[in-house]
């Protein structure tokens, strides 16, 4: 009976743990929220009072409130300057979503980031974890908006561990671009995350954070997480890879 007793006390004690852990994730996400953003550019259609809205990926607010971190790859080559597009990002929850512009501040190609600025106002930021690695079998979670804002904005949340720390190179989109520079890279490949959770094309910018702080630990970067953008949603490979914070790091302190 004693024995008996104490596996149910040490089943109870674990349940209450494991529960207490939902919990803490649940407020985790509610307070970061507000600092989740949809990237994108808007456009003015002729005859039409609303703009036309593209959406490209995700973002995440830090530093000072106006900055924002995505993906390199996330931003357009060129905006169409006869419908005065512009970049911008998507703040807000379902239908009280609003748009705010901002501007390009710098680009780090060689890990695939970018610095974006807010033009005016700020929105709450997240906190970056130091620039350590985190040790494989950590607890991590990612939110972002896998399948854009079709439905609204609606930040989707991921959860999983820390696969491997393992290396990886930036591709290029053709091998014929494949430049003197970025075959440099590809011979000297930096260490990456490797997650078990299931990222998607628009998750690309989406923060990685530990699940008991919310801290930044990495960028989710779809590049590696799709072998082609148009099966990517039918046939997820349930593997993803985060560009380390380390590298935000640099590219906020960079002039």
């Amino acid at each position: 009976m004693k024995a008996w007793l104490g596996i149910a006390f040490c089943a109870t004690l674990l349940f209450l743990a494991q529960l207490a852990k939902a919990t803490e994730l649940a407020d985790v996400i509610d307070g970061l929220r507000p600092s989740i953003v949809g990237i994108g550019t808007v456009r003015s259609i002729p005859g039409s009072k609303k703009p036309a809205i593209r959406f490209r990926g995700t973002g995440f607010v830090t530093g000072n409130g106006r900055q924002v971190i995505t993906n390199n790859h996330v931003l357009p080559e060129n905006l169409d300057r006869e419908t005065k597009e512009s970049l911008a990002i998507f703040v807000g929850r379902g239908k009280g979503g609003k748009v705010m512009a901002v501007k390009v501040l710098r680009k780090d190609r060689d890990h695939d980031l970018a610095l974006l600025e807010i033009v005016s106002g700020s929105l709450p930021a997240m906190r970056l974890a130091d620039s350590a690695f985190l040790r494989e079998g950590s607890d991590i979670a990612f939110t972002g908006f896998p399948i854009g804002v079709v439905l609204g904005l609606f930040p989707v949340t991921h959860k999983g561990i820390i696969s491997a720390i393992t290396p990886i190179a930036i591709p290029s989109v053709s091998s014929r671009t494949i430049t003197a520079a970025q075959m440099k890279r590809l011979r000297a490949p930096f260490d990456v995350y490797q997650l078990d959770a299931t990222a998607y094309p628009g998750n690309s910018g989406s923060p990685v954070y530990k699940r008991n702080t919310g801290e930044v630990i990495g960028v989710i970067n779809s590049v590696f997480v799709k072998g082609a953008k148009e099966t990517a949603l039918e046939k997820p490979s349930g593997i993803s890879y985060a560009i380390p914070v380390r590298y935000v790091h640099d590219l906020l302190k960079a002039k």
